[in-house]
């Protein structure tokens, strides 16, 4: 504790025992209706030599896990709610949109050639054709994609045909490489942005960035807690057990003490996944990662679409450039739409997907762009990211049917690959539905401890009455004060590095320390 704001001697409260360095001798708990268990009981403890670690980095993890919590934590929280919206998302469209995404037609699927001419006959001159995207499976629709005047970025409009009647069934904005319908769309607005653009991403990347800091302080002081919990044998166990699973006897404090812990733990690994996939999304911190994985070749291979020089301007048209599915693991929330060219024969469709299917092509879900400009080559895309992860592509010279260029998955880097699973689990569609369940589970959790931790806050204020605030003191300041001066280089140099990488924390770290400085030497002069 801070040696400037001394603690009085109080009951058995869990949320402020954030110092391993002082006595203990365990009184009865009030929040029990007054009756104390042998078993709470915690020995008294020989203090520890002044100025070891435990006076000072206990008070410090404290501090930091409680101010970034109180100031950080409603941000979780929408992120968790929205986020936990997000996973169910591509089961909802399933229900949703029924009628766009199935195809009652029976009998063999017509060429790909009359679908995409159904579906340019609903648009007319209304936007231009930049890719098909075949049925998957029986009693699926192919959609095909246009561009727009009137789309924002990263959207097409598809129409959905039905592959065995070129019936139309529906006509559908759709985002990204995801191909994310309206609901979709908007609940991962929210969850990126709250709507606000790029100035709302600033929330979201602040989350994900402290999320993992609140996590990581608050599993050391777990850690400290659980190396504490000391006394004859059924006690121990017992005060051990009472920190992985919540205590169901107790009232009060100790009850939210409780739960906010046992749920911390269970989720810490989920939490800290959730944390470092979300922060490759962000704009700033994004950018980092996105430099140190091209600095460190940890990038996937770009498919090389440009024809060779004899053949230039004789393609009928290439697909833009297809490594923005390959290379880029962020392309399933925002994935840009291509721009093609205005004069596609639509009978290239099945020629290059054919081609493809001798080359690296062989699942259901793909997607077929016509070049970009007469220098380009036709593309055809894997884009199944659920397991195994399918993501080759082929690049097709659109007169010859000659391969220019081909990309496997299997040959992508290591932490190419890790980068591509971990995207697309914290998406939600690497493993369906309990993939999903697991992300609700985890998302709700982390939003439940900010809610205890906010209610734990809340009761370690004094009563008050009626239209008066309860809110508890803040966790003891002072603790880098008292920090021998390895220590304090320690910290340093952690958290410019962090800072660094994550700037959204390098700012409020910054803030943290000067005013946790400030507010000591202010009260030690006092």
């Amino acid at each position: 504790m801070s040696a400037s704001a001394p603690p009085a001697p109080a009951p058995a409260d869990p949320s402020r025992d954030g110092s391993a360095d002082a006595p203990r001798t365990p009184p009865v708990d009030p929040s029990r209706d007054g009756t104390a268990r042998a078993e709470d009981s915690t020995p008294a403890r020989e203090p520890r030599a002044p100025g070891g670690i435990g006076s000072w980095l206990g008070p410090l993890l404290l501090r930091l896990h409680f101010w970034a919590a109180i100031v950080v934590g409603p941000f979780i929280l929408v992120a968790a709610l929205t986020g936990a919206a997000y996973a169910l998302a591509p089961t909802l469209e399933r229900v949703v949109y029924a009628d766009e995404l199935t195809a009652p037609g029976t009998g063999p699927a017509l060429s790909l050639a009359d679908q995409v001419e159904a579906a340019e006959r609903v648009v007319g001159d209304g936007g231009e054709l930049v890719a098909v995207r075949p049925a998957p499976e029986p009693g699926d629709t192919t959609r095909v994609l246009f561009a727009g005047d009137d789309l924002i970025e990263s959207q097409t409009r598809a129409i959905f045909v039905d592959p065995a009647t070129a019936e139309i069934r529906g006509d559908l904005p759709v985002y990204g490489t995801s191909g994310s319908l309206p609901l979709r769309t908007t609940i991962s607005d929210l969850h990126r942005s709250l709507g606000l653009g790029d100035v709302g991403r600033l929330y979201s990347e602040l989350a994900a960035s402290w999320l993992g800091v609140v996590v990581l302080a608050g599993l050391g002081l777990w850690i400290a807690r659980r190396l504490r919990a000391r006394g004859p044998g059924q006690a121990r166990a017992r005060a051990r057990r009472d920190l992985v699973r919540p205590d169901l006897r107790a009232t009060g404090l100790r009850r939210l003490f409780s739960w906010h812990a046992s749920v911390g733990v269970v989720l810490t690994v989920g939490a800290l996944f959730l944390s470092a996939t979300g922060i490759t999304w962000s704009q700033h911190a994004g950018d980092n990662v996105t430099a140190l994985r091209a600095a460190l070749s940890w990038t996937a291979p770009t498919l090389d679409t440009a024809l060779p020089a004899e053949a230039t301007g004789t393609a009928g048209g290439a697909a833009p450039d297809a490594a923005d599915v390959a290379a880029d693991p962020h392309a399933g929330h925002h994935g840009a739409a291509a721009a093609g060219v205005s004069d596609v024969d639509p009978a290239r469709f099945d020629d290059v997907l054919a081609v493809a299917r001798t080359v690296n092509v062989d699942t259901g879900l793909v997607e077929i762009k016509p070049p970009a400009d007469a220098d380009s080559a036709w593309t055809v895309t894997e884009i199944k990211r659920s397991w195994p992860t399918q993501v080759d592509s082929t690049a097709v010279d659109g007169t010859t049917l000659a391969v220019v260029d081909r990309t496997d998955f299997a040959d992508h880097p290591l932490m190419a690959k890790l980068a591509r699973w971990g995207v697309d689990t914290h998406m939600g569609t690497m493993f369906g539905l309990p993939n999903q369940l697991l992300l609700v589970v985890t998302a709700l959790g982390v939003a439940a401890m900010v809610v205890f931790g906010y209610l734990m806050w809340w009761r370690r204020g004094p009563a008050g009455g009626a239209g008066r605030l309860r809110a508890g003191r803040p966790a003891p300041a002072g603790a880098l004060v008292r920090a021998p001066w390895q220590g304090l280089v320690a910290v340093v140099t952690v958290g410019l590095v962090v800072g660094l990488f994550l700037p959204m924390v390098g700012l409020g770290l910054v803030l943290f320390v000067v005013v946790d400085a400030l507010v000591t030497a202010a009260r030690t002069r006092a």
